[in-house]
């Protein structure tokens, strides 16, 4: 049974950790009402960017001078996983939900006899997948010393991408990351960036008949298809950002309770503990008394 100090110093600890924990609560909500609203404020950008893409690749997909970018390479052999997580921990399961999608992902595609390389994006999910696939790691993103997540990040990892595709690297990437639903709620999101996949449906009530391009889909696509990447990558930055923050506060908000548990628990027996000394050495100070 531990002693008095013992319990005393505990308490005392689990009580320095649950200010820890708290503080991490109160940090985390303020930065996820930022992540937040830039998340949410870059989806119509990306969803109307979708709906215009569709209506220009309704007739450019068969065309024989189609971009790359949308037509493919022609071959379904290799692929790449681009996989989005955290540079820090203390997520909850943020950064393992995204890493079992992949690694899912992964298994299944090699399964089937396909090539896989993987490119990771944040500390920890590198970590999680290195021990398993570290041989098929080809290029790493490190985030740590960024502090508000910017076009400039999704345009430098979509550059690399890019430039992979163009060398014959892959024929399939795909992203990897977590979609901010609430703070309670972060969606595990695969999406497929490479080639551009049509919105389910594909182009919404003829929307390509209402417009007339110049100089025509394809030069158009030409243009429009990196910066496309560009920007889902941007997107799947901005929803990663605001699912790590609002993780991170349900991680601490149940961390801080917990805390609070075993200190009530600690507490309660401290105190029976004193009572049974003080009972001890009352019985031995009557007891002495008595033989005299």
């Amino acid at each position: 049974m531990p002693s008095l100090k013992d319990l005393k110093n505990r308490i005392g600890s689990v009580k320095n950790t649950r200010k820890i924990t708290k503080a991490m609560q109160m940090v985390a909500a303020a930065k996820l009402r930022r992540a937040q609203e830039a998340a949410e404020a870059a989806r119509p950008y990306a969803d109307r960017m979708a709906a215009v893409m569709a209506g220009l690749t309704a007739n450019a997909a068969g065309s024989a001078s189609a971009p790359r970018l949308l037509a493919g390479t022609g071959a379904d052999r290799k692929h790449l996983l681009v996989v989005m997580t955290s540079e820090r921990g203390l997520a909850g399961g943020f950064n393992s939900t995204i890493v079992k999608l992949a690694r899912q992902y992964a298994d299944r595609l090699r399964g089937e006899g396909k090539e896989v390389a993987i490119l990771t994006v944040g500390k920890k999910g590198r970590e999680q997948l290195k021990r398993e696939y570290g041989s098929l790691f080809v290029s790493h993103v490190d985030m740590s010393e960024v502090k508000r997540v910017g076009y400039d990040n999704a345009r430098a990892i979509a550059d690399d991408v890019l430039d992979r595709f163009e060398a014959g690297d892959f024929d399939v990437a795909t992203l990897f990351y977590n979609r901010f639903e609430s703070v309670i709620s972060q969606v595990p999101t695969a999406r497929q960036i490479i080639p551009a996949e049509l919105p389910e449906g594909g182009a919404t009530g003829g929307a390509s008949a209402l417009y007339d391009y110049e100089p025509g889909e394809e030069a158009i696509l030409a243009d429009l298809l990196p910066r496309s990447v560009a920007t889902q990558v941007f997107a799947a930055l901005l929803e990663n950002a605001a699912s790590e923050q609002g993780a991170r506060m349900t991680a601490m908000d149940n961390a801080t309770r917990n805390a609070g548990d075993m200190i009530d628990r600690l507490t309660t027996e401290y105190n029976r503990s004193r009572q049974a000394a003080i009972t001890k050495e009352l019985i031995e100070i009557i007891s002495g008394a008595e033989a005299l």
